[in-house]
Order: structure tokens, then sequence, then C-alpha cells
């Protein structure tokens, strides 16, 4: 498995500030590796202090669990096969705004997490972020 590289951790996130800017919401985007670690994060202008946290966490819980933030947010209510994992690896985020990132192959290669809006808010950007072109690979 090949990790998201820099390039391409910058130019998706230049594509979710584009989307930031035009949904008129400061935000928070994190990208990280398909192990977990920061490879990109960006603040913007007046983005929230405290959801700089809440956006390396929805980046992480997306690439631990190759899953959204908001699927596991379902599976994790109260009955739910996965209740209380949010207090599982050091606090996830179990709502909307994180999301795998795949390569062509459809590979996990690390993912986003976004804060700074609502969840629908949050949730847009993230998806411009995974829809971004990027530079192709070597």
């Amino acid at each position: 498995m090949t990790a998201i590289t820099r390039a391409e951790a910058l130019a998706r996130v230049e594509a979710g500030i584009a989307k930031a800017e035009e949904i008129g919401v400061d935000m928070n985007i994190a990208i990280v590796d398909d192990g977990g670690h920061l490879v990109q994060f960006s603040r913007q202008d007046n983005a929230w202090l405290g959801s700089i946290d809440i956006a390396l966490k929805k980046a992480k819980t997306a690439v631990l669990f190759r899953m959204p933030t908001s699927v596991i947010g379902e599976i994790s209510q109260p009955g739910g096969p996965v209740y209380g994992i949010e207090h599982s690896n050091a606090g996830l985020v179990t709502f909307g705004g994180g999301l795998p990132i795949t390569d062509e192959e459809g590979n996990v290669i690390g993912a986003v997490g976004v804060s700074g809006g609502d969840v629908v808010q949050d949730t847009t950007v993230a998806e411009a972020v995974v829809r971004a072109a990027v530079p192709a690979r070597a």
C-alpha cells in the first residue's frame, strides 16, 4: 500500500480551501497518511481554534477504520455494535467531516478531516478534498 504524497495532500487541501471559501465558512483541514500521521494541515484565518483537534481526529478516525466518520457515528450509538468506540485510540470523532482518500485502485492512502462549520458544511468540504484533481504519481 502506498501513502498519500505531500504534493497530493497539498493539492487536496487547496481544493478544500476553495470549497470552504465558496460556501463562506472558515475551516481547518487535516490530511493524514495511511497510518494516521499528519501530512498536511491548513487553518483558514478565522477558523475556530477548537476545531483544529477535531479535524485531526476526524482524519485519524476515517483512516484507522477506512470509512467515513459519519458511518462510525451511526454504528456507535447506544445499542450499536461499536457503542463507545470514540473513547478508543486516544479519542475518535464519530460525526461527519472525515473521509478516507483512495488511490485509483481503491486502496486507502490517507484520509481528510474537516472542521469549522456544521456537519453538512464540514462534509461538503471533505468531499471536495476527496474529489480534487491531484498530481500524477511517479
